[in-house]
């Protein structure tokens, strides 16, 4: 029985969502270790806006935008990827992936309590079963004293967990606001805003700038696979699936991703998974399963969450 071309484009589809954003972790942390985080952050987010715009001109789609429109994917570009990863990248200097994208997965966890503050949301049964597990499994991570007394690991938490937040408070934003209504166009906009406020904050931050003939070649090769794999066929792919499948179907990349990290930390890293920790993981993701499982009215999907 022959596979149709949609069930084929699913399935591609799913696997650059699942392996792809799941990656990521693994590129920036190769790529921090030669690079400043926000010099690395805005080649990569200017460069794929670029070519996003190239895309969106070959395909002829409108670039029209309105002041308002501009100034709001301005401010989400600052939520989700100016702050919310050029800061993530930051604090890979001092976490492993692993650990950082165990923290990645409580954004569903967050958010919902941000909706509960917020908007006065009432959490349901599952969502409050979710909570719990969450809130146990992260203590169960960071509460491990031979990971918090490494250098920097404190302070690198506290910046990744800032980020989680920045991330849900533009999925909240975002919701709402008024933004180009080709949704590729409008991520093109928000990829070079963040790119030029990444740039005034490498200058800000006196960051060293070199030219990429002069990176190593494992910098090199994980920028190409951030801003063609990471940044623009997850995005696609993530943008397509949302199209197609229910909205619970996406979001298991929640569950996936940090998988992902912690083996390709562990085998190209060498990062250590402590007993301590998978147990944390298995409460952190089954946190999050329940959460996402849980009945909507307005299914949220928060969509730029992957590093």
């Amino acid at each position: 029985m022959s596979i149709s071309k949609k069930t084929w484009l699913l399935i591609i589809a799913f696997f650059c969502v699942y392996v792809f954003w799941g990656s990521t972790f693994l590129w920036n942390k190769m790529a921090v270790k030669e690079l400043p985080p926000f010099f690395l952050a805005s080649i990569r987010f200017t460069s794929a806006g670029l070519l996003v715009f190239a895309i969106s001109i070959a395909t002829r789609k409108s670039l029209a935008i309105t002041r308002k429109q501009l100034l709001n994917c301005t401010l989400a570009g600052f939520l989700f990827l100016a702050y919310g990863n050029g800061v993530f990248v930051w604090a890979l200097k001092w976490v492993d992936t692993g650990f950082a994208s165990l923290l990645a997965s409580l954004q569903p966890l967050i958010i919902l309590l941000m909706m509960r503050v917020i908007q006065r949301k009432k959490l349901q049964w599952k969502s409050m079963v979710g909570v719990t597990l969450g809130i146990i499994g992260m203590y169960l991570l960071v509460s491990q004293k031979d990971i918090i007394s490494k250098e920097g690991m404190v302070i690198g938490i506290l910046m990744i967990l800032s980020c989680l937040i920045a991330w849900c408070s533009g999925s909240l934003f975002v919701a709402k606001a008024d933004l180009p209504k080709n949704f590729f166009v409008a991520t093109a906009y928000q990829m070079i805003a963040a790119g030029v406020i990444l740039v005034i904050a490498s200058l800000c931050f006196q960051e060293p700038w070199k030219s990429p003939l002069v990176w190593q070649d494992n910098t090199q090769i994980a920028i190409i696979c951030l801003i063609l794999f990471g940044s623009i066929a997850a995005f696609t792919s993530f943008n397509y699936l949302l199209k197609h499948v229910s909205p619970e179907k996406v979001t298991t990349s929640s569950f996936v991703n940090p998988v992902i990290a912690i083996l390709l930390g562990w085998y190209f890293l060498e990062e250590s998974i402590s007993l301590q920790t998978g147990i944390a993981a298995l409460l952190l993701l089954t946190g999050v399963y329940f959460i996402n499982s849980r009945k909507r009215d307005k299914p949220v999907v928060v969509a730029k969450t992957k590093v």
